[in-house]
């Protein structure tokens, strides 16, 4: 069942074997941390970016209830599901996902988790897809209030009572995808994906707000029809746009505190989140504050994530945006385990984009393009112990291309913070040259090009002014290394040209 399947959200199965005995399953290796360990580590999660991931969660189980027959997962919930370094979400553990059988009454065995599965799934009917649209369901519940449903003296109760803050519309859409009776529930992913995607419309004020619009829309064009002869009914109809209050929103001084300026950015981007300036804007904000960690990549990434299908690809503005994006994660993220991996990870999607744009008046296509082919590195053969994959002397050309332009670019950085971001990243390089030593000289890659990169970044490192502790030792400890690398390398190097 499981060899078919092609989704991103899902794991690939590289090969069975079966020796007679006993049937092995090799399947692809799933870096990231459960969202149980999440809650578990940070409590409830928030409201956008657990819409994020139920749209995600939605699209995967879309897939699966469209094949044919239809696959039901049966054991949605957060321990199933792996949040990867680059903030995609991955479904595991397909021990008891079956194929929806035709006219069968109910189901042959009473499996799934207790508080996520739905009354059907213990044995009263068949499971469908509306039996993972309950368990998805309670498994938002879950992120968004961090109770367990699994206690046996669990009550449900709507989330808002757990959390007044959270969305009356969002609430509504859990407690249809919760009803008992399958009948009440959203019959079919495409159903739920668009309720998550239009969460506010919901939403009671959202409902009253819009009858106020209405009536409010009803006497304008009245007052329009009954004004057009005077000629000022251009000027009533430019008043109403919305404009002017985004441009007021991402227009605030310099002058004005940084939580100030993330705040009007944010509520920029609520009210126009197809509009790239206040993104773009919110990121040199983050580059400013000179801190970008979990709860900032949060709220970054679940507004892009949901109005990234609006956006104009050709604009350079939103070019701009990518590319900031990609050099904010890459230069200051500190969330996840805090490695180079993780920030590049993170980082490659955005610069991705840029790379693959289409636009002709892109200024970042050469950068970005380093960046990916990096990532796309780290991505392949930096992954963990696990891992036996080897790079191609193609692989590591294009690794030393990219790491020709990221120290040419690094040093355009810019912050109050950039001397010890640019050693964290002259660290990394030469850790990276330093580690795959062997797999240079093996492939017989020119161990000049090698050394003088190294050279150029213990040059780099030792023509940095900085005076901060941390930076010193940082500056200090890379000289140190520096010949001692520089020597392992020509070891290696001179060892196989030994044999």
């Amino acid at each position: 069942m499981m060899k078919r399947l092609d989704h991103p959200a899902l794991p690939r199965i590289v090969d069975i074997i079966d020796d007679g005995q006993t049937i092995f399953v090799v399947m692809d290796y799933v870096e990231g941390e459960s969202l149980d360990k999440i809650i578990e580590k940070y409590g409830p999660q928030p409201q956008e970016l657990v819409i994020d991931w139920g749209m995600q969660l939605c699209d995967a189980l879309g897939y699966l209830h469209s094949q044919n027959p239809p696959i039901i997962y049966r054991d949605m919930k957060p321990d199933n599901i792996m949040l990867k370094p680059e903030g995609n979400l991955k479904v595991i553990d397909f021990g008891i996902a079956r194929e929806y059988k035709e006219g069968s009454l109910s189901d042959t065995t009473v499996l799934g988790t207790k508080g996520y599965a739905p009354p059907e799934q213990h044995g009263s009917r068949q499971t469908d897809e509306r039996s993972d649209i309950y368990a998805l369901g309670m498994t938002l519940h879950h992120l968004l209030t961090g109770i367990d449903p699994r206690p046996a003296d669990y009550i449900y109760v709507p989330i808002r009572q757990w959390d007044p803050s959270l969305s009356g519309g969002l609430e509504r859409i859990i407690n249809k995808c919760t009803a008992l009776d399958p009948a009440d529930r959203y019959q079919n992913c495409n159903e739920l994906m668009y309720a998550l995607s239009h969460y506010e419309e919901e939403d009671e004020a959202y409902k009253q707000k819009n009858k106020a619009k209405m009536k409010y829309f009803i006497a304008a064009v009245a007052m329009v029809l009954v004004m057009t002869v005077t000629g000022v009914a251009g000027q009533i109809l430019k008043a109403y746009e919305i404009n002017s209050q985004y441009d007021q929103l991402i227009s605030v001084s310099d002058a004005t505190p940084y939580d100030k300026k993330v705040e009007s950015y944010l509520a920029a981007i609520d009210l126009a989140g197809d509009d790239p300036r206040a993104y773009l804007e919110l990121l040199r904000a983050y580059q400013e504050g000179g801190h970008f960690g979990d709860n900032e990549s949060n709220e970054f990434t679940a507004r892009f994530n949901r109005n990234k299908e609006y956006f104009d690809k050709d604009s350079i503005v939103y070019i701009d945006m990518l590319y900031e994006a990609g050099n904010t994660y890459l230069y200051l993220y500190s969330g996840g385990d805090h490695t180079f991996r993780t920030r590049i990870l993170k980082a490659y999607p955005f610069f991705k984009q840029v790379a693959e744009s289409e636009s002709e008046t892109n200024p970042y296509v050469d950068v970005a393009e380093s960046y990916v082919l990096l990532g796309e590195f780290y991505s392949e053969f930096v992954v963990d112990a696990t891992s036996v994959k080897e790079p191609t002397k193609a692989s590591y050309l294009n690794l030393l291309t990219s790491l020709e332009v990221c120290l040419e670019t690094v040093d355009r950085y810019q912050s109050d913070d950039a001397a010890y971001i640019k050693l964290i990243m002259y660290r990394e390089l030469s850790n990276l040259l330093h580690d795959h030593r062997g797999g240079l000289a093996t492939t017989q890659v020119d161990e000049t090009q090698v050394i003088n990169i190294l050279n150029e970044i213990a040059q780099k490192t030792n023509e940095l002014s900085v005076t901060q502790a941390v930076s010193l030792d940082l500056q200090r400890n890379i000289m140190a290394a520096h010949p001692e690398y520089v020597e392992n390398i020509q070891r290696s190097y001179g060892n196989l040209q030994g044999r």
